[in-house]
């Protein structure tokens, strides 16, 4: 952590007081620029649709039905996993994976038609509401037409064939078997691909992107990609990666994936508030303040390939959908989280969400009203600076937010047993029942 650019009397201040500034800038380096994000998006949250299984029909007029749930909830903005066709050769499943796209500028027939797509949007934007895309650019399906149309678009093997996206870094070699990887070093790619996106700007008038797997295409490509986009109308750009040279031209926001790995951890027990604590005090990459990062306890993939809220967290849930949305970032809801979605849904495959009684419906809305209404907890540059409180009981954890007058408290018990504990070297403790939290608000004037 950095102080200096505090005086050294506000830092005795602060550590006798148990307060621990975080992200502090160093004195006498200028600040990164600071991206000028959408007016919109400021104060915003995110829920991830997932079309398919959504409903019984799966179909894209189908899930409009809920849109005015999801605007009653709080929802700000819909991402749309991809609703394009999917490619039929060497196809996974039944239905294949949405992430292998035969048509850029078509939909999916089994979601709906263009004209369907159309009236989500214009329906959304109506409440309020904003819509982007999931879009993948890295890879095409097999029978996608760019592979016999512009066969040289794409990664060759050391005999000059096609072959699927294979990863060969890790511990184990990995293989996506239905689809092929485009090659960037190719300028055609670069404007086919810009120009497939901008068909979905002027066309259905989306508000912006979802880039998969974003880190594995050169970040110029993106930078140019955001800019072209822009000039039909500002867009919102997510990146499923977590690096920050993408937010410097290109992103919006990043997957926070570091904080979610570790409340994974600590909803099993084999992690406290010191290592939630590290996220922030000492993280592996350094974000500039602009930055957006996207916090969530589930998605698409972490709920079909490493399992459902139940699995994951337990009676924890609660309390980690909490941290996601008052420590620094953009909450993200996933289809069925209001609900207590609590199976994987299959991939590949039809497995429709369970609705049943909507039951976290209400603890939502109370959470994304709660970063509405206090500017301290809104996204980037927007927000409040975090502050660590000292709660002496490293299974308590407490951080405080503030921004325009406007401060946000809060202490959970990140255990599964009930915890005593004294903010800030106080010497009354107070005691806590197990994954349980206390939030409080002040704005100025407010006693």
């Amino acid at each position: 952590m950095k102080f200096t650019a505090r005086p050294f009397a506000y830092l005795i201040i602060a550590l006798c007081a148990g307060v621990l500034p975080v992200h502090a800038q160093t004195s006498g380096s200028a600040a990164p620029a600071a991206v000028q994000h959408p007016a919109w998006s400021r104060d915003a949250n995110i829920y991830e649709v997932n079309i398919r299984q959504y409903t019984e029909e799966g179909t894209i007029n189908a899930f409009a039905a809920h849109l005015p749930r999801l605007k009653k909830m709080g929802v700000d903005i819909l991402w749309l996993m991809p609703v394009q066709p999917i490619g039929e050769k060497n196809r996974k499943g039944k239905l294949g994976s949405y992430y292998a796209v035969r048509d850029y500028t078509a939909v999916n027939p089994e979601f709906g038609t263009m004209d369907d797509m159309k009236r989500l949007v214009k329906q959304a934007h109506g409440l309020g509401m904003r819509v982007i895309l999931d879009w993948v650019a890295n890879h095409t399906a097999w029978d996608n037409p760019w592979v016999s149309e512009h066969n040289d678009w794409y990664k060759k093997n050391d005999k000059g064939e096609i072959y699927p996206v294979t990863f060969l870094e890790g511990a184990e070699p990995e293989y996506w078997t239905d689809v092929v990887a485009l090659d960037y070093s190719k300028p055609e790619v670069w404007k086919a691909m810009t120009d497939a996106m901008a068909f979905w700007v002027r066309e259905a008038d989306i508000d912006g992107f979802r880039c998969d797997v974003a880190g594995l295409l050169p970040i110029p490509f993106w930078n140019q990609a955001r800019a072209e986009l822009d000039k039909i109308k500002p867009m919102f750009m997510l990146a499923e990666w977590a690096e920050p040279k993408l937010h410097e031209q290109a992103f919006d926001m990043t997957y926070g994936w570091d904080l979610a790995d570790v409340m994974k951890q600590v909803a099993k027990g084999k992690a406290d508030a010191d290592e939630l604590k590290r996220v922030f005090t000492h993280p592996d990459k350094v974000f500039p303040a602009h930055a957006y990062r996207m916090r969530f306890t589930n998605n698409h993939d972490f709920n079909s390939w490493q399992g459902s809220d139940t699995e994951l967290y337990g009676p924890a849930f609660k309390t980690m959908a909490v941290l996601a949305a008052t420590l620094p970032g953009m909450p993200l809801i996933y289809s069925g989280q209001e609900s207590g979605l609590d199976k994987r849904l299959a991939f590949f495959e039809k497995d429709q969400i369970a609705w049943k009684t909507y039951q976290f419906e209400g603890f939502y809305r109370d959470l994304l009203k709660l970063k509405k209404d206090n500017q301290a907890l809104w996204n980037g540059q927007y927000g409040g600076a975090l502050e660590f409180i000292d709660t002496d009981n490293d299974k308590v954890i407490a951080y405080r937010r503030k921004r325009e007058g406007n401060s946000v408290t809060v202490i959970a018990n990140v255990s599964a047993a009930p915890q005593q504990y004294a903010l800030g070297g106080a010497k009354a403790r107070t005691t806590m029942a197990a994954w349980s939290w206390k939030i409080d608000t002040k704005k100025q004037g407010q006693q």
